[in-house]
């Protein structure tokens, strides 16, 4: 097998998936239209892509129609496409599908990422059958389950927009419809502020019902998960370009990141955000590799409970897991936060001048899904 490279990437800033957010305005498919454009001005050719990929989780309406076929068609490109959808996974399961295809020898460049307008298309609009509890619930149970307090949620939920107000501006983001920055950022609440919240999920007696029957020991439901320490909606796109080696050279474009290995996995849809750490591990595993080896891992902040249970696992600090912040303090876009989070990787292993990284993702159902990221282009 030949070896898939990433030799482009972009991403937009992270709007607030509301109707006051600065993406609102953007429709879905023109976040993935600029994308197309930026990439095409940073050297991928659109005559040499074999495919475009897009993750998407909510594929109806402005998201729905094969977004990826029709983004292409927008922006001037004569390329097939598809969308997919594993949640919120989607957006790292388009890019590990188009590293499979590129290390088979099926096609030579593979655009690949993900989109989510959560202001325009909102979450559930598709009223599809997901006949499984609701995310922060699930969080609320890994919280008992460990045996977390308030503190300690809120100090990681702090911990990462502190990461998130001191971190370089990456050379992947591209300015958007007027927005040059991650929106929640703006006015973000302070420790203090995070204390004063009250928890989000404790009336879901349904849901609640359905956890007490799968896990009777558990005891009584902690709700400890708040609008402070869970994931913020947001609307965003990323894109990455993924080549063989002859047509990085081709293209006269650095092999800036090789994708060794993928792993998807399901897990218990009722804990549910287990599956990304699980990925995780068998990514590693297939990449022969251990926690150690790692320089920078990127794990979705699926509420702050997750977080800390990833960080015991895999005995990794604040300065290896979301380095820059994560998504409870910049925003979760559903379909693209796995492209974002891939992105992240790159980027932070040319700034470090480190070799591997990992981005996972636990998504609804109980669905995960990880890749593991080794640096090629030399640091800067």
């Amino acid at each position: 097998m030949t070896d898939a490279v990433i030799i482009a990437g972009v991403r937009t800033p992270r709007g607030k998936g509301s109707p006051k957010g600065a993406l609102h305005d953007a429709r879905p498919v023109d976040l993935v239209v600029h994308l197309l454009q930026a990439l095409e001005s940073r050297g991928v050719a659109p005559a040499a892509v074999e495919d475009v990929l897009v993750g998407c989780a909510t594929q109806v309406d402005g998201q729905g129609a094969n977004l990826a076929r029709i983004a292409a068609l927008q922006a001037g490109w004569s390329v097939p496409g598809g969308t997919v959808n594993r949640f919120c996974a989607s957006g790292l399961d388009a890019i590990a599908l188009a590293s499979a295809r590129v290390r088979a020898g099926d096609a030579a460049l593979v655009i690949a990422g993900g989109v989510e307008s959560v202001s325009r298309v909102p979450m559930f609009s598709d009223r599809g059958p997901l006949d499984t509890i609701h995310m922060g619930v699930s969080a609320d149970l890994i919280a008992t389950l460990d045996r977390c307090d308030r503190d300690a949620l809120d100090d990681y939920a702090d911990r990462s927009r502190t990461k998130a107000r001191a971190a370089p501006r990456p050379p992947s983001l591209v300015t958007t419809h007027g927005l040059d920055h991650d929106q929640f950022l703006d006015g973000a609440p302070d420790r203090a502020a995070l204390a004063t919240f009250p928890p989000l999920f404790g009336d879901r007696t349904a849901d609640a019902a359905r956890v007490h029957a799968a896990y009777p020991d558990a005891g009584a439901l902690r709700h400890l998960h708040t609008k402070g320490n869970s994931p913020q909606l947001a609307d965003a796109a990323a894109l990455v370009a993924v080549a063989d080696r002859e047509m990085a050279d081709r293209l006269a474009l650095p092999a800036r990141a090789r994708i060794v290995a993928t792993a998807t996995c399901a897990v218990d849809p009722v804990i549910m955000l287990t599956g990304g750490q699980l990925a995780a591990e068998r990514a590693l595993a297939r990449a022969g590799l251990v926690a150690n080896d790692i320089a920078v891992f990127e794990f979705a902040e699926a509420f702050a409970a997750t977080c800390l249970r990833f960080m015991r696992a895999f005995d990794v600090d604040h300065e290896r897991l979301n380095p820059n912040g994560g998504t409870i303090a910049l925003g979760h876009a559903f379909g693209a936060t796995g492209a974002i989070l891939a992105l992240n990787v790159v980027d932070e292993l040319e700034r470090r001048g480190a070799r591997y990284g990992v981005a996972c993702v636990s998504g609804a159902a109980g669905l995960g899904s990880a890749m593991v990221i080794e640096r090629l282009l030399a640091a800067a």
